[in-house]
C-alpha cells in the first residue's frame, strides 16, 4: 500500500465514511486514533471501537425516526406518570405494557376513563416505549382515522389505506366515543379493526365505558362486533373519574392566589 500523507488520510476517512454513510467514525476517528496512540491500542481495539459507537448511535438514530414516523402530538413517556396523583394506575401493569410483549402477541390494550385521567399520557408513553423498542407504531386520532378511511373510500384507495394501517405494530388510536359516527363511518373503522384482529396490536383511549359505546356505534350490533375485537385477549385499564389534571390546576391556582400581597386583585 503506498504511504499516505497524514492530511491524504484524514481526507480518505472522511470520504470513505461519506460514502459507506458512517457519520459517527467520520466524526471520532481522529480522537479515538489519537487515544489509540497515546493509551497503546491495538489495531482491532481501534477498529472496534469506532465500529461499536457507530452501531449504538444507528440505534439511537433509529429509535429517534421510529418514535417521530409514529406521529405523537406531543412527548409523553411512562417515567413521567404521576401514580400518586391517580390510585387507579397499577406501576406494575403499565412497567410489564412497557416491555411490550403484548404487542408482540398482536393483543388489545384498552385504557378507559374520564377526561384528566391520563389516558392519552398513558397511550401514548407506551407508544413511546414500543417505537423505541424496535416497533413500528402510529398514533391517530378516532374520527381523523374515520376521516381519512371516508376520503380513501371515495378516491377508491379504501384497501391500500387500510393495508397501511394494517401493517403497523401497534396502532394508537385515542379519543374514541368522543365523536358519534354514523353507520359507514363505523363500518370503515371495523374494516380496520378486523385487518389488525390477532396479528397487530391496537391500543385505544376512551372517555366512555364499553356500556355507553353505543352513543358512538348507534348500530348494536356492529358496536358489539368492535368491543369484541379490543377486548379479546387483551388488557384493560380503567383509569378512573376523577380529573388529576384539573386538580393540578386548581392547586396551582389556590396556590397562585395565596401568594398574592394584601389587596391585590386577580385580573
Amino acid at each position: 500500500m503506498t504511504t499516505m500523507t497524514s492530511q491524504a488520510v484524514d481526507v480518505a476517512i472522511d470520504t470513505a465514511c461519506r460514502t459507506l454513510r458512517l457519520p459517527t467514525i467520520r466524526d471520532r476517528a481522529a480522537q479515538a486514533a489519537q487515544v489509540a496512540v497515546r493509551e497503546q491500542h491495538s489495531y482491532q481495539a481501534f477498529l472496534a471501537e469506532l465500529l461499536l459507537a457507530e452501531c449504538d448511535d444507528r440505534d439511537e438514530r433509529r429509535r429517534i425516526r421510529r418514535v417521530a414516523e409514529a406521529g405523537f402530538p406531543r412527548a409523553k413517556r411512562l417515567d413521567d406518570l404521576d401514580y400518586t396523583a391517580n390510585p387507579n394506575l397499577n406501576p406494575a401493569v403499565i412497567n410489564t405494557l412497557a416491555k411490550g410483549d403484548w404487542i408482540a402477541k398482536g393483543r388489545p390494550l384498552c385504557l378507559i376513563g374520564d377526561s384528566g385521567t391520563g389516558k392519552t399520557h398513558l397511550l401514548i408513553g407506551i407508544g413511546t416505549a414500543a417505537a423505541e423498542a424496535g416497533y413500528r407504531v402510529r398514533y391517530v386520532l378516532a374520527s381523523r382515522l374515520v376521516n381519512e378511511l371516508a376520503e380513501a373510500d371515495n378516491d377508491r384507495a379504501l384497501t391500500k389505506v387500510i393495508a397501511r394501517y394494517g401493517r403497523v405494530d401497534l396502532l394508537c388510536l385515542d379519543e374514541l366515543g368522543y365523536l358519534e359516527l354514523d353507520r359507514r363511518g363505523a363500518e370503515l373503522l371495523f374494516q380496520v379493526l378486523t385487518e389488525r384482529e390477532e396479528k397487530n396490536s391496537i391500543a385505544i383511549a376512551s372517555n366512555e365505558p364499553f356500556s355507553g359505546w353505543t352513543k358512538t356505534f348507534t348500530d348494536p350490533r356492529l358496536c358489539a362486533a368492535i368491543v369484541d375485537r379490543l377486548t379479546y385477549d387483551g388488557t384493560i385499564i380503567e383509569t378512573g373519574t376523577t380529573s388529576y389534571r384539573l386538580a393540578h390546576t386548581r392547586t396551582v391556582t389556590s396556590g397562585a392566589k395565596s401568594n398574592r400581597p394584601d389587596g391585590a386583585k386577580s385580573s
